[in-house]
């Protein structure tokens, strides 16, 4: 049952902004999300992050009492567990995926070798470190091409470009190591892309995306007109409940929680490749989990506050591991001893 506003209100700090590339949308996500949480009755705090912050965070969400954190962070220290962790130490619920979680999800290098672990297709790769450039022909050897470049942990495709010959390889790898220390190198597959919605493990739907000008790159996820979209999918209704099934897949290897968005190719010869898996998917006007939420009966607000009772912690409370601890260890010395002086 969807919740009404007004009802079981609670004092939400929605945290936004930040110093990750990912910050203008980060901060766009988060005014729609606070906006839309307060006016379903809830007590709205908006903790906008500025490009440098540090330890006194911790001090500023205590201060704050919140009752929940809800995330609309994009890229480091907000999507890569680094505020789950602080979250996780300041025992306030917070929206999204574990600490470990959000930090696989982010390294897509850690991330594809979990894949090939559970049998999840994705597109061949390898990885490219800055002593390899001087002699990166050799490197690249007999893997072909032409081949897609990212940095190790950014979104939003920022970083991102094709490469069709050595030449513009070696343009792309300088242009991703202006975004990380390490690029990967990832097989081109000719396809069509389909990105999942799951919610609490449930599958909401697939939208098809078809940019104008051919690759779905920053400027056409974020401008208004820049790409179609196909809800649901264009694919057969066998295949489809495969793409969905394969995205499912994808969230658990990983072992993400809350909302999440799987980015998959569908290929004209029957296979399908997850590219990615985001454990904090865009709330912007153009991002693709609200619009595949809306065609699954939720809107803007019925979504927020959805995610919203997703939130929790990771861990086990404090005192239950102390209770638990007592009770192996009755009348022991403390493990730790810490002697000042």
């Amino acid at each position: 049952m969807k919740r009404q506003a007004g009802t079981d209100r609670k004092r939400i700090g929605v945290i936004m902004g930040g110093s990750s590339s990912e910050r203008d949308v980060s901060l766009r996500s988060g005014a729609a999300v606070a906006d839309a949480l307060a006016a379903r009755g809830h007590d709205v705090v908006r903790f906008m992050l500025g490009e440098t912050f540090g330890p006194e965070l911790l001090t500023t969400l205590s201060r704050a009492r919140i009752d929940t954190a809800f995330l609309a962070l994009h890229g480091r220290l907000g999507e890569d567990g680094c505020i789950q962790g602080l979250l996780e130490i300041a025992q306030i619920p917070y929206t999204g995926s574990s600490v470990l979680a959000s930090a696989l999800a982010m390294d897509k290098l850690k991330a594809k070798e979990l894949f090939r672990l559970h049998n999840v297709p994705t597109p061949p790769y390898y990885m490219i470190e800055a002593k390899d450039l001087a002699d990166l022909e050799s490197v690249h050897g007999a893997f072909g091409f032409p081949v897609m470049v990212k940095p190790r942990g950014e979104g939003s495709s920022l970083g991102v470009s094709k490469a069709n010959d050595v030449h513009e390889l070696s343009r792309a790898v300088a242009l991703a190591f202006e975004f990380d220390d390490v690029v990967i190198v990832e097989r081109f597959v000719v396809g069509t892309e389909v990105d999942v919605a799951i919610l609490d493990g449930r599958v909401l739907g697939a939208i098809e995306i078809a940019p104008k000008k051919g690759f779905y790159d920053y400027e056409a996820k974020y401008t208004p007109g820049m790409t179609d979209y196909f809800m649901p999918a264009r694919l057969p209704p066998a295949r489809l409940i495969g793409v969905q099934n394969l995205a499912l897949r994808a969230a658990r290897a990983l072992g993400t929680t809350g909302a999440v968005r799987v980015d998959l190719l569908v290929t004209a010869g029957e296979n399908e490749y997850v590219l990615e898996v985001n454990t904090l998917p865009g709330m912007t006007q153009t991002s693709l989990l609200p619009k595949i939420a809306s065609a699954a009966g939720y809107d803007f607000g019925a979504l927020c506050e959805a995610i919203l009772d997703g939130a929790r912690t990771h861990q086990p409370s404090r005192r239950k591991i102390a209770a638990r601890v007592t009770e192996l260890r009755p009348n022991r010395t403390p493990l730790l001893r810490v002697a000042t002086g």
